[in-house]
């Protein structure tokens, strides 16, 4: 029944989007999982991803189904030939009758701005490249949210490969592994190709918890077990008690990236609420033109999906952005793609930040098809799209940056919506004026 059922909505799916008038797009149901499998010696490094550590640092992550492997990575400026290296340490977790590989931690450095450096990890397996990222602007950030590992995620990660880029940012729900550990394994060995080659910066959304309500097992299964396992975020380097959220500074302080997390505690008197504000205070808007936040669950959303859920964080921390003068505020958990104007409690505030939500990389729970039209902040909403895709900030420099966003059109990545941004705190120096659109193009195009 249920098969019948699964090829009955199929059918239907293809007949409308056969049905359709030849310039409407519509999109095709998701694509099953890509589930790619490790087929090396034990003690080879798969799931290799890399991060930033503080202002000249790259971690590299990465595991070994053989857990005595050695925690190193050696690196150099040519290929194969390695003039340093550096120790770390590993860690395994049990999910039930999972147990991990060991999953390796190691910090290399001090590294070059912009410059590709060579490495192996653990003295075995294939070689690896990476770029690290700017020391000044410009730099240009890929943005997407809500992964997953489907055809469509596939889709998603060629086209932002497909063009360079110097840091991916991800606000949340990255495997979607749902308590299924294996496939944190096999989304590690999707993203490996863009991971362990330009710095990936995540923070959680509601498919890491992993968490079971029951007591019986609240003790043996402690939430974000995995995500905190793997991903290894810099938290300790801007003062953050947790791996669920921290902050960091691009192209040598020009830019402040805030990564909160919507599943902490955020409310007045909590942890995360003290660190923002503290974080927030040491932000200098002089040396500092750019303030970029990012978080899982929107503060505003047209959609029908996950109405009203980051309506409480809203509520605790907006003020505090506001003051701070951010100027993008990025969010996933809703599975379409949305563009504010700059907002502030619920109006349209030109001193605010601009919202975005990028929840369309290609998850397996596929897309958010309904927006609310008479919605109380429809008004707000600029350009809004149920399709998979990615987004793109390429800060100029430190008055003016472009954003677009590129839907999946199978083969190409199509510009669907492209804004330019003048920096709140530039705006507010007298005497600087935004760098002007490339002729020929409109400022912003819908």
């Amino acid at each position: 029944m249920a098969h019948s059922w699964r090829f009955l909505v199929q059918g239907l799916t293809s007949l409308l989007f056969l049905c359709a008038r030849a310039d409407e797009y519509v999109r095709p149901p998701p694509s099953p999982l890509v589930l790619l499998a490790h087929d090396k010696p034990a003690s080879h490094p798969q799931q290799v991803h890399i991060s930033v550590v503080g202002s000249d640092g790259m971690r590299v992550s990465w595991v070994t189904d053989d857990r005595s492997a050695p925690s190193v990575v050696e690196y150099g400026t040519s290929p194969g030939k390695y003039t340093a290296s550096s120790t770390g340490d590993h860690t395994t977790y049990r999910y039930f009758f999972y147990k991990s590989g060991a999953i390796h931690h190691v910090t290399i450095g001090p590294l070059r701005p912009s410059t590709t450096y060579y490495y192996r990890c653990g003295r075995s397996g294939d070689e690896f490249s990476l770029r690290t990222p700017p020391s000044t602007l410009p730099i240009e950030f890929v943005v997407v949210g809500d992964l997953g590992q489907t055809g469509w995620t596939a889709s998603t990660l060629s086209h932002i490969g497909s063009t360079d880029y110097d840091m991916l940012l991800l606000p949340g729900d990255l495997s979607y592994a749902d308590t299924q550990q294996p496939l944190w394994d096999s989304w590690g060995r999707l993203v490996q190709p863009l991971a362990s080659a330009r710095p990936w910066m995540v923070t959680e959304g509601n498919h890491e918890a992993e968490a079971l309500p029951l007591p019986v097992v609240e003790e043996l299964v402690k939430p974000f077990v995995a995500y905190n396992a793997r991903w290894r975020m810099p938290y300790d380097h801007s003062g953050s008690t947790s791996n669920l959220y921290y902050s960091f500074d691009a192209a040598g302080g020009a830019a402040h990236v805030v990564m909160l997390g919507s599943y902490a505690a955020f409310g007045e008197g909590s942890e995360q609420h003290r660190w923002l504000e503290r974080d927030l205070a040491r932000v200098d808007r002089r040396r500092t033109p750019w303030l970029l936040v990012l978080l899982h669950a929107p503060w505003y959303n047209t959609n029908q999906a996950h109405q009203g859920e980051g309506e409480r964080m809203r509520a605790a921390m907006e003020r505090m952005l506001y003051e701070a003068q951010v100027d993008v505020v990025f969010a996933g958990h809703v599975h379409a793609y949305e563009r504010f104007t700059r907002i502030y409690d619920n109006e349209a505030d030109s001193r605010g930040p601009m919202y975005i939500t990028i929840g369309d990389g290609g998850n397996r729970e596929g897309l958010a098809l309904k927006f609310i039209e008479d919605h109380k902040s429809a008004h707000l909403s600029e350009f809004r799209e149920a399709s998979f895709g990615h987004g793109r900030l390429r800060i100029i420099d430190e008055t003016s940056a472009v954003w677009t966003w590129h839907r999946n059109d199978d083969a190409f990545a199509t510009v669907r919506d492209e804004v330019w941004l003048e920096s709140l705190a530039a705006a507010a120096k007298p005497g600087l004026a935004p760098s002007p659109p490339p002729t020929g193009r409109d400022i912003d195009e819908l």
